[in-house]
């Protein structure tokens, strides 16, 4: 390592433990700056890199996307300046007419530039495939990649929501048919979207304070901790993934007996992220399929809400909005896979027929008739507004319903991002993208000294690392049991930035394993997991040091 070779025996310090159990009270994303704040200050004081594995940012982005969109904005701009040009600076805006001719000039003009094949092949797969009217696609391109215009529609431009649900079919759905029509609303990332539906599902009565749900964890923090504010004060209920194999590693999938507590029709909701974050690994087949048991038999109206964000990390993914596409309403989101977190790009995608609208409907009176009410200024027959478009409005407050919506600009390149995936008929791109993030993990795994058993179901976006499981297979039970009795499991995180410059999240914050760590694949170098793998086993041995040298006391 670039630190300490060799470290000092741990030693149990009752002012730091003071200081790890007020920490325990924090998410994990604010620990994480406390952790930084460590790394940092030691970093200035020894030869040791700091290196940040805590947030999910990746250090790659996409390009071809990228220059097809800079490429297209040159088009729109040189149709703005033909409608008129101001010297000060000012031009008009795109018109239709003719502007598909003009177009296919201005492709043939830039064919060698970077991006014009992916702009190509769009065009003609929306006038081939999806029979557009070819003015009206390239106008609403030229009008989009400006953003000289309010959305409309406002819950997703029309051409985008084609070509982004073709792209769910392909990644979400392993390009299997999918039952009918689904419905998408482009939100700002996939943030945007988890608070659109916590708000919508509440003011349109489908559960209210107090309600029973069910989070799939270890999970994704915010899916903790905002049904704990006050205006929800859910009962929630935890599906752990508990089971492990016979020599006692995890598989971070559910035992039957977590999934079966579904069946209590009293849980409304599911909450899952899926492939699951931290452990980054998507639901087995077995379990699959008894979740769609449970809710054909016992839970009709379960409804779920599933963040598949690293979905493409896996080959042959398949969402529950595939398997129960009545009952999910699925979030994806562009950022990840494309290096796009700046973008602010997902979608909301609910099928059009499903249980959402069915049980609006059947609400009583009072409650639709309040309904009514809060939509009445969008329809003179508010209570047929589908729950997709509620959630637009909601979104703003109903009042500001005729300015909502995603920019078009970002709705342009999450549709370009989307042709880009697409057209890849050899899966190029992911198969390299699945390919970094696997070598970062092998290297990591590798220099902690751990066996890292194969997994298909592995995303391996991150990887929650369960300290104590090792400590008991490397120096056995006894150490495992003095480290639980004389440490915070705070303080393993903590040692790791003051001693080693490395900065890796508590899995405890996801309600994961008490001793594990979760480290991002994402945003860092090959080399740099590798050092990090030797940080984690330093630590680990360390506090080994102290209890051998208990033992000669």
């Amino acid at each position: 390592m670039d630190c300490k070779e060799k470290l000092a025996p741990a030693m149990v310090n009752k002012r730091q433990r003071k200081e790890e159990e007020g920490l325990e009270n924090l998410s994990p994303f604010e620990i994480k700056n406390k952790l930084i704040e460590y790394a940092e200050d030691h970093t200035r004081k020894s030869s040791c890199m700091f290196l940040n594995a805590g947030r999910g940012n990746p250090n790659w982005i996409s390009t071809i996307p990228r220059e097809a969109f800079f490429l297209l904005g040159k088009f729109g701009m040189d149709e703005c300046r033909r409608t008129f040009d101001i010297p000060e600076g000012i031009a008009g805006i795109p018109m239709p007419k003719g502007i598909s001719g003009r177009f296919e000039e201005f492709l043939k003009r830039n064919k060698a530039e970077l991006g014009a094949d992916l702009l190509e092949k769009m065009y003609r797969y929306f006038l081939d495939k999806k029979k557009y009217t070819p003015d009206e696609l390239v106008h609403e391109w030229a009008e989009a990649v400006i953003g000289d215009q309010y959305p409309v529609p406002d819950r997703m431009l029309r051409f985008a929501e084609d070509i982004v649900g073709d792209y769910l079919v392909q990644e979400m759905c392993d390009r299997k048919t999918l039952p009918g029509k689904f419905d998408l609303f482009a939100t700002e990332g996939g943030t945007a979207a988890m608070c659109y539906i916590f708000d919508s599902l509440q003011v349109n009565h489908l559960v209210n304070k107090g309600d029973h749900i069910a989070l799939m964890t270890p999970i994704f923090t915010p899916y903790i901790e905002i049904p704990e504010l006050d205006r929800f004060s859910f009962k929630v209920t935890n599906i752990q993934a508990s089971q492990m194999t016979e020599n006692g590693l995890h598989t971070w999938q559910y035992p039957d007996e977590e999934l079966d507590k579904l069946k209590d029709k009293s849980v409304k909701i599911l909450y899952i992220v899926n492939p699951s974050n931290p452990p980054s690994y998507t639901l087995d087949e077995r379990s699959i399929d008894r979740i769609v048991k449970i809710v054909k038999e016992n839970n009709p109206n379960l409804m779920i809400i599933t963040d598949d964000v690293y979905g493409t990390f896996v080959p042959h993914f398949k969402s529950l909005m595939y398997e129960l596409p009545l009952n999910t309403l699925c979030v994806y989101s562009f950022s990840k896979y494309f290096g796009a977190t700046g973008w602010r790009l997902a979608v909301i995608a609910l099928s059009h027929d499903n249980i959402y609208d069915e049980m609006i409907a059947a609400l009583p009176k009072d409650k639709k008739d309040d309904l009514c009410r809060r939509y009445s200024s969008l329809s003179l027959e508010p209570d047929k507004i589908l729950f997709i478009d509620r959630l637009v409005a909601d979104s703003r407050m109903v009042a500001l319903n005729h300015t909502s919506g995603l920019s078009t600009p970002q709705q342009m390149q999450m549709a370009l991002f989307a042709a880009y995936a697409l057209f890849d008929n050899k899966d190029l791109y992911k198969k390299k993208m699945q390919k970094i993030i696997h070598e970062r993990l092998e290297a990591m795994w590798e220099n902690t000294g751990f066996k890292l058993v194969p997994d298909v179901l592995r995303a391996g976006y991150y990887s929650e690392i369960d300290i104590m499981v090792w400590a008991k297979k490397i120096y056995g039970d006894e150490f495992a049991q003095y480290l639980s009795e004389n440490y915070d499991a705070l303080d393993f995180v903590i040692r790791l930035a003051k001693d080693t410059c490395v900065v890796l999240l508590n899995g405890s914050g996801f309600d994961g394993p008490n001793w594990s760590v979760r480290a991002s694949l994402a945003n860092l170098n090959k080399e740099d997991y590798q050092k990090i793998g030797k940080g984690i086993r330093l630590i680990l041995d360390e506090y080994a040091l102290a209890w051998e040298k208990t033992k000669k006391k």
